[in-house]
């Protein structure tokens, strides 16, 4: 049945270029032959019709339903106050325009508009993403709220929260006569707000008039707040005009536990912009002090135990986890500048010394008796992972940080090309905090991405890109001696993965298994208020759980580079000076609090 509609729609296409070619041809447009016959515009070529179809909309949907959960205040009830506005995430759009940046058209993007809008609110801007992946995504719309007694700005009587635009600057179209790229001509427009106001989107159409003004709203300015431009979806340009268009995602500029930001789900493009530039669009901003969306402590066990991921250690993984009282129970020990004898660690860790910041005063150490390789190796049994629960974009969205601690961090390995060069020192530390991230809306409770840290950084993996386990459980490979966390089994090269040079991280499924969903522990919620999650003693430990130690281990490495060509030596050089710090063993890496993704958002 499909293949027939497909017929048919392709035959009505055909008849749809014949006519528009005869109306061009009366009234004397210009019609290009370069080859094959054009349409003026440039968009289409005889030859190649298919281009005409929009890509089909294939919406991504998670392997089990979502769970109805617990009740509580704001959260999972599809819409959020934000003060004066009121929004409603809208993941169902319409295709209006696309760029087929490749003849299978999957290295493209299309841009959409948002449907089923609720009655009385209203679009704040159009959607894009690329054609490689299914469509997901989610643009906000908005209407204006109650008042509130806990906002934090004054509802203005003479100017409401939301109005028309004044016009439409044109910002681009593939309007050229020349370009074949395209399957439609696109026209890109900046909604021009009144003064005290700010667009928060651009819009496209496939019509060279300028959209309706009731189309879209603009934003009262103290609503909002400053957005960035991150993430390059596509960089394409007009054959004829040579001018280029970048298109970008946005994001607000202050995010993390205390960034009031939101992410509208729009786009920002440009001719010409760097990233030095502000751009000229901007986020919505949460002033409802409550955060009433965040999840209340039962949806937060609900949450974890219906998407708690598998963690999966390597399995020639040595250097297991552990639970952190384990680790003090089985020998520990606290060193200052002050004291060269150890001190025992109660199992809390109430002994530790509390607050302030990594003064490199104190630092933890191995058990130095025949215990010493026991707690080296960890404990499986007692591994649990430690929950820190955050907002995230302005209390739209829960970040469930999920904690690991391993006792020991093994040496890496150098891969060069088809070498594989076992280091004996270099990576070795003691004390291994490594954490992943559960980003989930507050409108619906749904999973939306998983953030897998890489030692000095990482990346936001879509649900749709995950490997589910069982469920709404998604995996997590931990890899070998590093515990870098990745979505998927393989071998990640950290240095350059062109050049085949770098540390090896090995991921891959094993027996060595931890799962989250019911061996966890949620030691901190600061959004809950005071007293509601009792952090543990040793969350407050901001000094290192390793001691300094000096290897010497460069010279391992130059014995090693030394006996590789000079381009393969010159590049080997560069990636050792890039190297974290740790991988050389010269410092004990601090705990999670002392992390700036702590009250930070995460890297990326």
């Amino acid at each position: 049945m499909r293949s027939s509609v497909n017929a048919i729609i392709k035959i009505l296409a055909i008849f749809q270029l014949g006519f528009r070619f005869i109306f061009d041809y009366i009234v004397g447009r210009r019609i290009f032959l370069r080859g094959e016959k054009m349409l003026g515009c440039g968009c289409f070529s005889w030859s190649r019709v298919s281009d005409l179809m929009q890509p089909e909309s294939e919406y991504f949907s998670l392997p089990d339903p979502i769970p109805q959960w617990p009740p509580g205040s704001g959260f999972a009830t599809s819409r959020i106050t934000l003060g004066e506005l009121e929004v409603c995430q809208i993941t169902k759009f319409q295709y209006i325009w696309g760029c087929n940046l490749s003849k299978d058209g999957k290295q493209g993007v299309s841009f959409y508009k948002p449907i089923g809008i609720p009655d009385g609110f209203f679009c704040l801007g159009h959607y894009c993403q690329s054609n490689e992946k299914p469509l997901r995504g989610f643009v906000l719309v908005a209407r204006e709220a109650a008042k509130q007694q806990d906002c934090c700005t004054l509802k203005s009587e003479n100017m409401p929260a939301l109005q028309n635009p004044v016009d439409y600057s044109l910002v681009w179209s593939s309007h050229d006569g020349i370009d074949e790229s395209f399957d439609g001509c696109g026209y890109f427009w900046l909604p021009q707000p009144p003064e005290g106001y700010k667009a928060l989107g651009f819009l496209v159409t496939n019509k060279s008039e300028k959209p309706d003004l009731e189309e879209v709203k603009c934003v009262r300015a103290d609503l909002t707040c400053t957005c960035e431009a991150c993430g390059l979806i596509a960089d394409t340009h007009s054959k004829s005009s040579n001018i280029p268009l970048l298109i970008w995602g946005t994001r607000p500029l202050h995010r993390g536990i205390y960034g009031r930001g939101v992410s509208v789900g729009t786009f920002y493009c440009s001719s010409y912009w760097n990233t030095r530039e502000e751009v000229n669009i901007a986020c919505l901003q949460n002033l409802d002090l409550n955060l009433r969306a965040m999840p209340n402590m039962d949806q937060i066990h609900a949450l974890v135990r219906h998407y708690g991921p598998t963690v999966f250690f390597h399995p020639d993984e040595v250097y297991l986890p552990s639970s952190v009282s384990w680790f003090f129970r089985n020998g520990a020990l606290l060193y200052s500048r002050s004291n060269s004898v150890g001190q025992a660690i109660d199992a809390e860790g109430s002994n530790l010394p509390s607050g302030g910041t990594n003064d490199r005063e104190y630092w933890i150490d191995l058990p130095c008796d025949s215990a010493r390789e026991n707690v080296k190796h960890g404990n499986l049994e007692s591994a649990k992972l430690y929950l820190h629960i955050k907002p995230a974009l302005g209390g739209t969205f829960t970040d469930i940080a999920m904690w690991v601690f391993c006792p020991f961090n093994g040496p890496g390995t150098l891969k060069v090309g088809m070498m594989n060069i076992a280091l004996s020192k270099v990576g070795q530390h003691v004390g291994d905090w490594e954490h992943f991230t559960l980003r989930i809306s507050n409108f619906t409770g749904e999973l939306w991405s998983i953030y897998f840290s890489q030692h000095s950084g990482g990346e936001w993996v879509d649900a749709f890109d995950l490997e589910f386990i069982e469920g709404n459980k998604a995996v997590i490979y931990s890899s070998k001696n590093g515990h870098a966390s990745f979505p998927h089994p393989g071998t990640y090269i950290q240095g350059s993965s062109k050049l085949g040079i770098g540390v090896r991280n090995d991921a891959a499924r094993s027996d060595h298994i931890v799962d989250s969903s019911r061996q966890y522990e949620i030691v901190a919620a600061e959004y809950l208020g005071d007293g509601v999650v009792k952090e543990p003693g040793w969350l407050q430990y901001m000094r290192e759980w390793g001691p300094k130690i000096i290897y010497d281990s460069r010279k391992e490495l130059d014995k090693i580079i030394k006996v590789f060509p000079p381009p393969v030596k010159y590049s080997m050089e560069n990636i050792c000076n890039k190297l974290p710090l740790e991988l050389y063993g010269e410092e004990g890496p601090s705990g999670p609090k002392e992390k700036n993704n702590w009250i930070g958002d995460e890297r990326w």
